[in-house]
């Protein structure tokens, strides 16, 4: 996941000048990001290209930054980076992936592991979310895929990779198009009895 790592330079007793060496790596490359400060806002260049990626900057005046990235590299910042849990680690990224103004997408590492665990996406732009990944085991790989397509609270499928291997072996359905639910439980693996032929 991305580190939002702050350090504060105080490794120089004999260097008596205020100096926050604050240091950030929001697209976990290794490299610490480019920095140069604006008021009280720090503006943040992930790539070194000279353009602004992100900017630290404390909106609402509680003293705590947040931290708010263009992910797509439209110049438009559409994320919101959060270490939820103070560890110097980006834990929670919240996206507007179509301007609207609503988080279409949440991504979240669950574990703190530094990997996303878990990703909720409003595939359709409704405001609602409709499609769940989550990596239950930590291996890095999606393990579980649920979609809830008519957005009614339960989910339509769900697709389990039980063996860790990358592949979806097993195909749950639960409410389908005319409104029948076999349950969640059914395994119907071997194709979806109400497709149409």
């Amino acid at each position: 996941m991305r580190k939002a790592n702050a350090v504060s330079d105080f490794d120089d007793p004999t260097d008596t000048t205020y100096d926050d060496d604050t240091t950030y790596d929001l697209n976990g490359d290794g490299i610490d990001d480019a920095t140069m400060s604006a008021g009280d806002d720090t503006l943040v260049d992930t790539d070194h290209d000279g353009n602004a990626d992100a900017i630290v900057t404390d909106t609402d005046g509680d003293g705590v930054a947040e931290i708010y990235a263009d992910s797509d590299g439209d110049g438009v910042l559409d994320s919101e980076l959060t270490d939820t849990d103070g560890d110097g680690y980006i834990d929670l990224i919240e996206s507007d992936l179509d301007g609207d103004g609503d988080v279409d997408q949440v991504l979240e590492d669950t574990n703190a592991d530094g990997i996303v665990d878990a990703v909720a996406t409003d595939v359709d732009g409704d405001g609602e979310f409709d499609t769940f990944a989550a990596d239950t085991n930590a291996d890095g790989l999606v393990d579980t895929l649920v979609t809830d397509a008519d957005e009614d609270g339960n989910p339509d499928s769900i697709l389990t990779d039980t063996d860790g291997d990358g592949v979806f072996e097993t195909i749950e359905y639960g409410d389908d198009a005319v409104g029948n639910t076999p349950g969640l439980g059914t395994d119907l693996s071997g194709g979806n009895p109400y497709a149409t032929q």
